[in-house]
């Protein structure tokens, strides 16, 4: 049953984040504007869960896009969402605070 949900919010088999944050990624902070303000990575982009559809034309579907949000929850459904509108490189960090350790 985790391995069926890790799998469905695509907290798989580890990715090095670093890299790919390196490499140019997108980091797409998914939490309500709120919570955003509270605190986020340095360098995300705030488009709340809900809001996703309807913003998702302000990101280019060929550069790699990290998804975040308080748990994981909410952006393995934002990674999903993602794929299915085309995304090829997709990547769920989980909670925001899993991605602090790359700020520059």
């Amino acid at each position: 049953m985790i391995e069926t949900l890790k799998k469905l919010f695509g907290i798989g088999p580890k990715v090095n984040l670093g890299e790919i944050i390196a490499n140019g990624a997108v980091i797409i902070d998914v939490r309500t504007t709120a919570e955003y303000a509270g605190g986020h990575m340095k360098g995300s982009i705030n488009i709340p869960l809900n809001a996703l559809q309807s913003q998702m034309a302000k990101l280019k579907k060929d550069k790699p896009v990290i998804t975040c949000c308080a748990s994981g929850m909410r952006s393995g459904s934002a990674r999903s969402t993602l794929l299915s509108a085309g995304f090829k490189e997709v990547y769920n960090a989980g909670s925001w605070f899993n991605l602090k350790k790359y700020e520059k």
